[in-house]
């Protein structure tokens, strides 16, 4: 054997194991690469692969594991007070406008004064121009609500405004409190000539739906009119995605009559809104309810 040669017989040969350690994972505040976002990744990650679990599961003609998710019928789940009013409402029945405002009262489960709404489900498509309703009415009675009403247009228009009711009339005055994003009013009135101004504000106004818009009656020239209204009780309503109309036709405290008197308000006012193009029914139902209460089918006496 060459002297050169390595024994190795009966020799243990130790490698040592160099660890590395991982540095830390660094996130960024927010966005895609935030801790947040990566949790949720895995999470949604882990949600899918049991889902496909179960999936394979049953299509193998074998039973999940673990025990049966019981749910709860829908009444349960609500609280004890309105379990408690609902028990009026007679399941499928559907009352005449009287009858169903009367029973709103009636099962209004909370301690303040809550609106009373009507949601009518229309048969239009809303993705047809002619089909996308939008409009607006003065309840007769009001809509019980405290409105502050901005005006923003000229400062000869803004005195007529003030005079009028608004409680905001400014020039360039208010395009400064816009920059800092003070929004102190729930309704904005504006001269046509002046809406260009106000485009830059459109990503602040338009979300809140505070943008004036002329078929809401918000962009006209007739600014001490548009105030008076707005004051009165002048609300705008229109269908959304799902083809229903949602609005609030007063508060609990106004009483059957005015209530009833504001509701037939807005029935006529949807009438006349029907499209001509329109083949099929116009209005398919109407449910009245208070702001927490249960709902009630009413008479479709609009078609």
């Amino acid at each position: 054997m060459a002297e050169d040669e390595v024994k190795t017989t009966g020799e243990e040969i130790v490698k040592e194991e160099v660890v590395v350690e991982a540095e830390p994972e660094t996130y960024a505040k927010s966005g895609k690469k935030s801790k947040k976002h990566a949790e949720e990744v895995k999470a949604e990650e882990e949600r899918q692969a049991r889902k496909a679990e179960r999936a394979a599961a049953e299509a193998a003609g074998e039973k999940p594991k673990g025990a049966t998710p019981v749910t709860r019928p829908r009444i349960e789940r609500r609280g004890k007070k309105y379990q408690e009013v609902a028990k009026l409402v007679e399941k499928g029945k559907v009352y005449n406008l009287s009858d169903a405002i009367d029973l709103a009262i009636k099962t209004n489960p909370t301690k303040f004064d809550a609106s009373v709404e009507v949601h009518a489900r229309l048969g239009v498509d809303p993705r047809q121009a002619d089909q996308n309703i939008r409009t607006t009415l003065v309840l007769p009675n009001g809509n019980g609500k405290t409105v502050r009403v901005a005006v923003f247009a000229p400062v000869d228009v803004c005195k007529t405004a003030k005079a009028a009711g608004a409680d905001i009339a400014e020039d360039e005055e208010f395009l400064k409190q816009l920059e800092k994003g003070n929004i102190d009013f729930d309704v904005l009135i504006s001269t046509p000539q002046y809406m260009p101004k106000l485009g830059k504000f459109a990503r602040l106004l338009g979300p809140k739906g505070l943008m004036p818009n002329p078929k809401a009656g918000t962009v006209t020239a007739d600014v001490e009119k548009a105030v008076k209204e707005a004051k009165a009780g002048k609300v705008e309503y229109r269908v959304d995605k799902q083809a229903i109309v949602h609005i609030g036709v007063g508060k609990v405290s106004f009483g059957k009559d005015k209530l009833i008197e504001n509701a037939n308000a807005f029935f006529d006012s949807l009438k006349a809104q029907k499209p001509s193009s329109l083949k099929g029914a116009y209005v398919k139902s109407v449910y009245i309810t208070t702001t927490m209460g249960p709902s009630i089918a009413i008479e479709n006496l609009y078609n």
